[in-house]
């Protein structure tokens, strides 16, 4: 199929449009970040919110409350995640 865009082109364009998405998705791997919240924390383990809640009552991960909400480290989920294993 000839789309009439040289290969170079094309390359280019799709680089672009890559970087763009890549740049504007939250990334999971972000290791700037200090702390998340219940839902978001539980949804990078791949667990159900309320596993994550109820591993936190049984004292198997420590959180912080904030305001209403509750906040892993990253370093409590890597943790948690490794004893898991």
């Amino acid at each position: 199929m000839n789309s009439g865009i040289a290969e170079p082109e094309l390359e280019a364009i799709v680089t672009t449009v890559v970087d763009r998405v890549l740049q504007s998705a939250p990334s999971r791997l972000d290791r700037d970040r200090l702390g998340f919240p219940e839902a978001e924390a539980a949804a990078l383990l791949g667990v159900r919110q309320y596993v994550l809640r109820d591993a936190r009552l049984r004292g198997e991960i420590t959180g912080r409350k904030l305001g209403r909400s509750w906040c892993y480290s990253r370093k409590a989920l890597e943790t948690w995640l490794e004893g898991r294993a």
